[in-house]
């Protein structure tokens, strides 16, 4: 028997939600409709794509892996449903896209992506560049909108912004750490650890004031601006770091030799999002590609 979208849809919610109770919550069904529906999933798949314990479950590796590709089918079925709202193929323009390091790889490809698909006749030109320079560009109007890190965004004043996804920050540390089997881990735990820092967006500034915050001294035994090479240091024990869930992927290259934790206390979260120039009328390519982006958030909450 072949596996069903609903099948894919209540899958997503609880690989997201990290219980069914909560899955059946945001998807409004009962309990048991999606607890049967991921057993007909994992018996046609012929693998276990949770691990279920007391107080929910825990994605396995073959459930990442599935998770790319049922989160890739859906977003393909959204995109031939809007293929027939309207003339999105006829659409020609130019888009003008500003995106900040971290979230260039891990949120702009996938709207991307569904973007082009759907709107193949729109010209998009992209730049990488901080934070702080791409308020700039929105501003001054030579940038239509901007995928970027808006937790910390500067002139709100002049610029509109919706939130696209929302990220806490959790522990990476290597398999077989000290930490990984305590029961809880505080931040007075993590100042002992040597840290690999990420120097993108605000990921540095971030960490170095709620550890700094303590009254710590940071131990940073390497600053990187590449995610993979945080991946790797941690994977090989050079140190622990801290960083924002959105970037975790245990299926990638090393990925599986890390655990990620929560960490006890108030810790900051990552808040990417959408971004204009407030007053400024918007191109139609530009107003599509905000209800990409919508449509995509929304696809991610289901």
């Amino acid at each position: 028997m072949a596996f069903t979208i609903r099948q894919l849809q209540y899958f997503v919610a609880v690989a997201e939600q990290g219980t069914v109770s909560g899955a059946a919550h945001i998807l409004s069904i009962s309990q048991s409709a999606v607890t049967e529906a991921i057993k007909e999933l994992e018996i046609d798949l012929g693998v276990s794509l949770f691990e279920r314990h007391s107080r929910g479950l825990n994605i396995t590796h073959q459930g990442h892996q599935f998770l790319r590709h049922a989160t890739a089918i859906l977003a393909d079925v959204s995109d031939a449903r809007r293929a027939f709202e309207g003339n999105q193929k006829t659409l020609k323009g130019e888009l003008h896209l500003g995106v900040t390091s971290l979230v260039a790889g891990y949120v702009l490809s996938d709207i991307l992506a569904r973007y082009r698909r759907a709107y193949p006749a729109v010209t998009v030109s992209a730049i990488e560049d901080n934070g702080d320079y791409l308020e700039h560009l929105l501003i001054g109007g030579e940038i239509d909108v901007a995928v970027m890190v808006i937790s910390n965004l500067r002139d709100r004043m002049a610029l509109q912004s919706e939130i696209l996804e929302v990220s806490p920050y959790r522990l990476w540390l290597p398999m077989g750490h000290r930490l990984a089997t305590a029961q809880s881990i505080s931040l007075t735990d993590v100042t002992s650890e040597p840290l690999i820092m990420l120097t993108v967006d605000e990921i540095e500034e971030a960490t170095g004031k709620l550890l700094g915050a303590l009254g710590a001294r940071l131990d940073v035994a390497f600053r990187t601006r590449s995610v993979e090479a945080v991946r790797s240091l941690v994977a090989t024990g050079a140190g622990v770091a801290l960083l924002p869930d959105l970037v975790y992927r245990p299926w990638s290259l090393e990925g599986d030799r890390i655990e990620s934790r929560d960490v006890s206390g108030t810790l900051p979260v990552v808040q990417v999002g959408v971004v204009w120039r407030k007053g400024l009328k918007l191109s139609q390519a530009a107003r599509d590609f905000i209800g990409v982006a919508q449509a995509h958030r929304a696809m991610r909450q289901r």
